[in-house]
């Protein structure tokens, strides 16, 4: 495969975890997690193995293992990725400000 087809495959294997991560909903909030900012980047290297650097709204969050979890099966069943792992980051602690705008007219913010 020659460099642009693979960029141009790792680019559709963004937009689809994107889309899958657009599915994963915190519980406490009516907005999923990539809305809410607390997706960081998204990896994705030559084996087609992907890597989600996130954070959550609160350290201490008591479903955090369920939503990590959930990210990482969700991912690793994107068509093409061969494997997913999730790794969960404080620095730059999330606030409001990571929000889309679409997040926050929905919670009532604009």
């Amino acid at each position: 495969m020659s460099q642009e087809s693979d960029f141009n495959q790792i680019l559709q294997l963004e937009t689809n975890i994107v889309q899958v991560l657009k599915s994963i909903y915190d519980p406490e909030i009516p907005v999923n997690i990539y809305d809410l900012g607390l997706i960081y980047d998204i990896n994705i290297d030559n084996d087609k193995k992907a890597e989600i650097v996130m954070t959550l709204t609160a350290p201490n969050c008591p479903i955090a293992d369920q939503i990590l979890l959930e990210v990482k099966e969700r991912v690793a069943s994107v068509e093409g990725i061969t494997e997913s792992e999730v790794k969960l980051v404080f620095d730059p602690p999330w606030d409001q400000n990571m929000m889309t705008d679409e997040a926050k007219l929905e919670l009532g913010m604009l």
